[in-house]
């Protein structure tokens, strides 16, 4: 990274800093944007440079999360199911540099007190449901509009949220990833897991009795 994209990524994170505690003192409703570039040390346009509104400094890593996993579904090996690319993006997650599991913790606090950041970002959640919905319609052989891989996906995105609400509600020094968190998504996708198994077991005895 040259020293420009340097600068830029470092003003973006000071945004996002400055947004984050202004937040978390006065309030979302109470912080305006020019109380975020005051803090910030910018002007209210060079915060509309990196950021559209308010909003969208709590959701500005939304877009390479979704690259990050999309690429993990795009590279997955034959034998690897949906759940097993999933898994891996969040390893990936955790395992990265500049994870901040204290601002995870407040990012995740925010929406979960506001009703319009929640909703936000659930419209948000959609895109990650229509790609793991895909991927799942591509472990089964069906069409992503087929009703078993939309309730899978439906399934998978309720417990990646549960578990980051929970570590909101807990107030987990770590954010909404720990070890106990971490388990109990694992088990979710053994369930996950073996449902997709146990459909695709179902329909090659179904394939073998009508081709009998």
């Amino acid at each position: 990274m040259g020293l420009r994209e340097r600068k830029k990524e470092q003003t973006r994170r000071n945004i996002e800093d400055a947004a984050i505690r202004l937040f978390e003192e006065r309030g979302y409703q109470a912080t305006t944007v020019a109380d975020i570039a005051a803090a910030a040390d910018i002007a209210p346009r060079t915060f509309f440079a990196y950021f559209p509104s308010k909003e969208a400094v709590l959701f500005g890593d939304f877009d390479t999360s979704f690259e990050g996993l999309h690429a993990h579904m795009d590279e997955r090996a034959p034998e690897e199911t949906t759940f097993d690319a999933v898994r891996a993006w969040i390893g990936d997650l955790i395992d990265a540099e500049d994870h901040d599991h204290e601002r995870e913790l407040c990012r995740r606090r925010l929406i979960a007190d506001n009703e319009a950041l929640t909703a936000h970002e659930r419209h948000l959640m959609g895109r990650f449901e229509r790609l793991l919905a895909e991927n799942v319609a591509r472990d089964l052989g069906d069409d992503p509009d087929d009703l078993q891989p939309r309730l899978v996906a439906a399934a998978a995105i309720a417990a990646l949220m549960a578990m980051s609400d929970k570590g909101a509600e807990d107030h987990n020094h770590k954010g909404a990833i720990d070890e106990e968190g971490l388990a109990q998504l694992d088990d979710a996708f053994a369930f996950l897991r073996g449902g997709i198994a146990a459909l695709q077991a179902r329909r090659a005895e179904q394939a073998r009795s009508a081709a009998a």
